[in-house]
């Protein structure tokens, strides 16, 4: 997949930094070892962040004042790493779903970055771009229903909308039978080696929990 940058993020957000990640992978619906491996990093995190400062963590700070800067609110529409870490904090169980999205989830939590998993099958095109969502536009969040986007940065293909920082579309998400796995890492603190060690991080869990020799990566501004 190509993945370009509008005009109109650049100006929100000019120091942006993005990762597309690619890979054939076999998924399954669940995986003791990843979850050993989620439940460690959530007891590490309850001991060093309370729900005020994860905020301060840089991309998550940095993906907050994109929202403001959009017109959003991000305490009402929360960038999906900002809710996985407060659930944790909160007490409260990650759900879990399937071995891939468990799999995104667990790479977001690390990095704070929210990230973008897809069955890249279901794509209409080679084209993402990244721009801003529209008054009225249909978009329809995995598991919520239709949601206003509106003032949100949005992924499109030709068809319309399939991911945003808070919940991708029900139309391109990932399945028990998803082979062929797209990952974008919105990396709006401008922080290029952490979105590279992001990637990277994918790439070894891939490895590791999908049967995948974990696909190739490159970075877009």
């Amino acid at each position: 997949m190509k993945v370009i940058v509008s005009q109109e993020i650049e100006q929100i957000c000019p120091e942006f930094v993005g990762a597309c990640v690619e890979a054939e992978v076999v998924n399954t619906p669940y995986s003791e070892a990843l979850w050993q491996e989620i439940e460690t990093l959530c007891g590490q995190l309850r001991q060093t962040l309370t729900t005020e400062s994860l905020k301060e963590i840089t991309s998550i700070a940095a993906t907050r004042r994109v929202y403001k800067a959009c017109g959003k609110d991000p305490s009402r529409y929360r960038p999906a790493s900002e809710a996985l870490i407060r659930r944790t904090l909160q007490g409260k169980e990650l759900y879990q779903r399937d071995t891939l999205v468990d799999l995104v989830n667990l790479a977001s939590i690390a990095f704070g970055y929210s990230i973008g998993g897809f069955d890249a099958d279901r794509f209409v095109g080679d084209t993402l771009t990244l721009g801003i969502g529209r008054e009225g536009e249909p978009y329809e969040g995995i598991g919520r229903g239709m949601i206003n986007i509106h003032g949100l940065p949005v992924y499109r293909d030709d068809e319309g909308g399939v991911g945003t920082p808070t919940s991708d579309h029900e139309r391109t998400k990932m399945t028990i039978n998803t082979h062929h796995l797209v990952v974008l890492i919105n990396g709006y603190d401008g922080n290029e080696q952490r979105v590279r060690e992001n990637a990277e991080y994918i790439q070894e869990l891939l490895r590791r929990y999908a049967q995948s020799d974990g696909g190739t990566y490159y970075i877009y501004k």
